[in-house]
């Protein structure tokens, strides 16, 4: 079982009675009751997207503890990956298509990234107005040192099986699908 049962104490009210809460005050909380100090919701679809916001950020923070170690924000990693993943030179128009975190402001972590050393910018041959970006040595030497630390971000979700982390994968495009 999961980390967030919940164990009615012993109650005179019944959950058939018109007085039972929906969700009683005297029940052991767990999970993201516990984590906000909030016991109540709504509804279950409240409760879900509460829980997403509040995980998405915890899950935020382990990541951007693990890239101090390297000095590096989590943008500056996903700029890294989507630059090394394509073999040729990017705009940053198109690096911010590919991101995790579209409101970021690309170009600004471009500069911060070229001044690192961990990117290259040269101006686009076809179209003086573009800069391509490009990873460089130093940036795929960053990379490759946090790829053999692949494991404690896998740690991270330590607490899910592999069918779990699937079933999760799915329930989240299937919400992200109904857009």
């Amino acid at each position: 079982m999961g980390n967030c049962q919940f164990t009615i104490a012993h109650c005179p009210l019944t959950s058939h009675d018109p007085h039972f809460p929906r969700y009683p005050y005297f029940y052991k909380i767990m999970g993201i009751e516990k984590d906000i100090q909030q016991q109540l919701f709504r509804n279950e679809y409240q409760k879900a997207t509460v829980n997403i916001i509040f995980s998405a950020n915890w899950l935020q923070e382990k990541i951007k503890n693990f890239l101090d170690t390297e000095d590096i924000t989590p943008q500056q990693y996903n700029i890294l990956r989507i630059l090394r993943g394509h073999k040729e030179p990017l705009s940053t128009l198109q690096i911010r298509e590919r991101m995790l975190d579209k409101m970021s402001d690309t170009s600004r972590i471009v500069e911060r990234l070229q001044k690192k050393s961990l990117v290259e910018k040269k101006t686009c041959p076809t179209d003086k107005r573009l800069v391509d970006v490009v990873i460089s040595k130093k940036g795929l030497t960053l990379l490759e040192k946090l790829d053999r630390k692949n494991s404690e971000l896998d740690q991270m979700l330590h607490n899910l099986s592999a069918e779990e982390a699937q079933t999760l994968n799915g329930l989240l495009d299937k919400m992200r699908d109904a857009r």
